[in-house]
């Protein structure tokens, strides 16, 4: 039975939410570029406690796999920091928790301004600059100093999820950004090789409900001549006639307008998983699970975050995309937020 999904595609800046703080239908769709205007997700009084702003990114090297979190839930700002070894196995994370929203400093709009997280114990700045975005983090025995540049010409995929008018996220994928850097674990300074390492944002706002589950698939790199960036997902989506998955070829976004079958062994998380549809069909091979958990009186978190390799085929309007090898992740996440 075919899952394919009728979207929009949007063309021209528009509100996320009226004033009112109903989702604005005209809103809903993809773009390939971040168009909407979310300015009113975190400000007034509607629906407190179910707004959710953050922006997340991920780093992978030949060596090393980093990541950096700023958010705020409204009751609660959540920020991170993680840097694994991909030779020894070494991880370190740096967490922290904060009542309300005060120690995050978030956009009203992607790229408006700088996204900042200040506590006792990290500190994360995310800035537009000339060459790119800069990422910085410094905690406790590591930090790190990132350009994810932006190619003349790169596309991101821009997707609005309505649950219902109260309940509705935007959400930008951007996958396969080329970066380059250093991290510093300890007295010791790693490079970020260009050419050979990759940047992806998740960036985030809206209004959610309660309880919600996602999986989440993301890779990048060169396979078969071409910068290939695969974005997946699935389970939170589903039912709300928006999806979120695309492929990322050279720079132009190709998008996929299909829920997926995600099949994975909850039993072994690093057995081999398989995302199939009638427009792909991926292999993923995880060498690493990264299992996170966070349970506080309002707020649990529970997820496997496996990185490791795809390997398949997704067809797209312009012909067959090869995927051999591509470096990513696929998640498993558990959110009571």
């Amino acid at each position: 039975m075919s899952r394919m999904v009728a979207e929009r595609e949007i063309t021209e800046r528009v509100p996320l939410c009226g004033a009112d703080g109903r989702l604005n239908p005209a809103a809903v769709g993809w773009s390939r570029h971040p168009l909407i205007d979310t300015s009113a997700i975190g400000r007034g009084r509607a629906a407190w406690g179910r707004n959710k702003r953050w922006e997340y990114w991920a780093v992978t090297t030949p060596t090393h796999l980093l990541s950096l979190t700023v958010s705020s839930l409204d009751y609660a700002a959540v920020h991170g920091v993680m840097v694994h070894d991909r030779r020894t196995g070494e991880t370190i994370e740096r967490g922290a928790v904060a009542p309300l929203g005060s120690s995050a400093t978030l956009p009203a709009s992607l790229a408006d301004g700088p996204a900042r997280a200040r506590t006792r114990s990290l500190s994360i700045d995310i800035e537009e600059t000339e060459a790119g975005t800069r990422l910085r983090a410094q905690s406790e025995g590591v930090s790190l100093d990132v350009v994810a540049a932006r190619p003349a010409g790169h596309e991101a995929l821009a997707v609005v999820v309505p649950w219902s008018p109260r309940r509705f996220q935007y959400t930008v994928k951007d996958v396969a950004r080329p970066a380059t850097g250093h991290v510093r674990v300890g007295d010791t300074e790693y490079d970020v090789p260009r050419g050979e390492s990759w940047a992806v944002l998740d960036h985030g706002r809206g209004r959610w409900p309660y309880r919600v589950r996602w999986n989440w698939g993301a890779a990048s790199g060169v396979s078969d001549g071409a910068v290939i960036g695969l974005q997946l997902g699935g389970r939170w989506t589903d039912g709300t006639g928006s999806t979120e998955n695309a492929v990322l070829v050279d720079g132009r976004l190709h998008k996929i307008s299909e829920q997926l079958d995600w099949r994975y062994d909850e039993r072994d998380w690093l057995a081999p998983w398989r995302i199939l549809g009638e427009s792909l069909d991926l292999r993923f091979e995880p060498f690493w699970d990264h299992v996170s958990a966070t349970e506080l009186v309002v707020f649990g978190s529970h997820g496997h975050q496996c990185f490791g390799h795809y390997s398949g085929w997704v067809a797209t309007a312009a012909g067959r995309v090869d995927v051999d090898g591509l470096l990513g992740w696929a998640e498993d996440v558990r959110n009571r937020w």
